[in-house]
């Protein structure tokens, strides 16, 4: 493969991105990908190459979308931010006084911001659900709802990998009568003009590439570099830790390329979209974008403030969390200390950077073992940065 093969257009000066593209592809074993950039507001990256499936020869086109995994928490985290910034949600309310049935069990001082921050205290189950289960949205709101804290709501963080797309999910839902899915739909991605969905409609399936796993290269090792204790390896092989109990909340794991996976709209993991739609999406959170701007500067000052930093419960290194969305740091290195955003583990990763103007999104189909800082997404954040730097 050479940049021929490379598909899309590259603003000039911003050949770095197109070239780290090329080398993950060539060095990186990458089989299908696309990444997108804006700059105050305009589009400067979209390029794609390889195949659509994971597992297939067919071409990555224009309009392939891939499944994002954990991407989509920050998707996800722009509906209760907003709703705040309309006045119809109080960061600084009992998740109760919406949710009534959440205030069992020793969470009725759990604030509508611990949900976004990771320190609401549920992000396992004591008895975990069943794929029909965990795609039935007021189901997975019951569990949630009813399960007692592993710490003291807003004394902690950690991760909250699963139940938090269903937090935030019950929690809309009772506020608005909508899902996450469906406001995203009717109140993001249609003004903005998005291919994002948290629920993928029929009608477009035949644009979504299927994931599958790839090889570590040789230089892998990278995402959630351990510095506490006990590995990160080692916490996931003990099935009594909460790292483990986090990440199976599903037993066993729905099949993420199923139609009835892709139709769910689940909150935290779900989301489908193309690079372009996350960047431009991003570049809305924090400036205008063919006069559509998301986040008002109070709105965007409160996402990208820190509220949980240091140990994280669940992922054993230290994290950084402002309102929904993981801030700059060690275990997940976006382009600058003011930047803020999500990756999917795996692979793909989503961000903006107000200071600069950047806004980022890389898709992938190709899973690789690590939660944060993938390789190939850090790649290309370095040449992202060689360039506004």
């Amino acid at each position: 493969m050479d940049a021929q093969d490379i598909h899309g257009t590259v603003t000039p000066g911003w050949e770095p991105v197109r070239d780290a593209f090329l080398r993950n592809l060539t060095q990186r074993g990458e089989r299908g990908a696309a990444v997108a950039g804006y700059r105050d507001g305009r589009k400067v990256v979209d390029v794609w190459a390889g195949t659509k499936d994971v597992d297939g020869d067919a071409p990555w086109a224009l309009d392939t979308a891939q499944t994002v995994r954990s991407v989509t928490k920050g998707v996800a985290a722009a509906v209760p931010l907003l709703l705040h910034q309309r006045g119809q949600l109080d960061l600084d309310a009992p998740v109760g006084t919406y949710w009534p049935e959440f205030k069992a069990a020793g969470k009725e001082r759990a604030l509508v911001r611990h949900l976004l921050a990771h320190r609401a205290g549920v992000p396992a189950l004591d008895a975990p659900l069943t794929p029909q289960e965990a795609l039935d949205p007021e189901r997975a709101a019951r569990a949630v709802a009813a399960q007692a804290p592993v710490w003291r709501p807003g004394e902690d963080h950690g991760y909250h990998a699963h139940t938090y797309g269903w937090l935030l999910d019950g929690l809309v839902r009772r506020v608005t009568g909508r899902s996450v899915g469906r406001w995203v739909a009717e109140e993001i991605a249609g003004p903005l003009g998005l291919d994002l969905w948290l629920g993928l409609p029929p009608e477009e399936a035949h644009r979504v590439g299927r994931l599958g796993p790839l090889p570590e290269p040789p230089e892998a090792g990278g995402g959630l570099v351990l510095r506490a204790k006990r590995s990160v390896a080692e916490a996931y092989e003990d099935p009594a830790s909460l790292t483990r109990r986090a990440f199976g909340v599903i037993d066993p794991y729905p099949d993420e390329n199923s139609p009835a996976c892709r139709a769910a709209g689940l909150a935290g993991s779900g989301g489908i979209a193309t690079a372009r739609a996350l960047a431009r999406f991003y570049a809305a959170l924090i400036g205008r974008v063919d006069g559509h701007r998301l986040f008002a500067p109070a709105t965007l000052a409160a996402a990208r403030t820190e509220e949980s930093a240091g140990p994280d419960r669940v992922l054993v290194v230290a994290t950084r969390y402002g309102l929904g969305y993981m801030l700059h740091g060690p275990a997940a290195p976006l382009l600058a200390p003011g930047s803020f955003g999500h990756p999917g583990r795996g692979g793909s990763l989503a961000f903006a950077d107000p200071e600069s103007g950047t806004a980022f999104g890389y898709v992938t189909n190709g899973m690789r073992k690590g939660v944060t800082a993938d390789p190939r997404a850090q790649a290309l954040v370095r040449a992202v940065r060689q360039v506004v730097s």
